[in-house]
């Protein structure tokens, strides 16, 4: 007499059961998504001109939301700040709503270049800006055309826990020159962008480091 177990087959699990995996998986990878976009990268693509020609129009970038700090999805404030931009940092952000402007600008994500930081004393003079008195070297600034805005700024002296903002387009760019308020809280800022992972302008962008 055999002592070899006898094996009955598994039983497959039923639709409903089967239906309800499926679900608790499409939850799973939305709330990772989810996470992943609010705390670790998020992508955006450029809708101006004002940062040419560092980006194009139509480049798509991934904005790295662990450069400056930790914050959680759909909560502005940041948890943790472990750092802080430094000049020439390229980064997305959200501004107060300008009171002078009639729509509300306070949800459009911007991505300027930061140019001041706190306690710099700050000054433009077509097409130079100055720092501290001295003039800073802006390989990727560019001035062409006429500007509709003006031009020179300053001096001002950017106040702690806020950032002066400009875009390398100069001429066409509506930057913290021009804001009602020109400092940008370090709150307001999402992230740093690091890479063009695509491009309608040019395919050969693809995979550039932004700088």
């Amino acid at each position: 007499m055999s002592d070899t177990p006898s094996l009955e087959p598994e039983s497959k699990p039923s639709a409903k059961e089967e239906i309800l995996s499926f679900v608790k998986t499409i939850c799973f990878l939305f709330v990772l998504a989810m996470l992943l976009r609010g705390s670790v990268v998020e992508a955006f693509k450029i809708p101006s001109g004002s940062m040419l020609s560092t980006l194009q129009i139509g480049d798509h970038i991934l904005v790295s939301k662990l450069s400056y700090g930790f914050r959680l999805p759909f909560v502005k404030e940041t948890l943790w700040r472990y750092d802080e931009p430094e000049r020439g940092d390229i980064v997305v952000f959200t501004r107060v709503d300008d009171p002078s402007t009639k729509e509300d600008e306070s949800a459009d994500n911007i991505i300027k270049r930061v140019i001041g930081t706190p306690g710099d004393v700050l000054e433009v003079k077509a097409p130079y800006v100055y720092i501290n008195g001295v003039r800073i070297e802006e390989p990727y600034a560019r001035w062409v055309g006429p500007n509709p805005f003006g031009g020179n700024f300053g001096p001002v002296t950017i106040p702690t826990g806020k950032v002066l903002l400009l875009g390398d387009n100069r001429n066409h760019s509506k930057d913290s020159r021009f804001w009602h308020d020109p400092f940008l809280p370090l709150e307001n800022i999402k992230g740093r962008a690091l890479i063009v992972y695509f491009s309608w302008a040019d395919l050969k962008r693809i995979g550039n480091v932004i700088r």
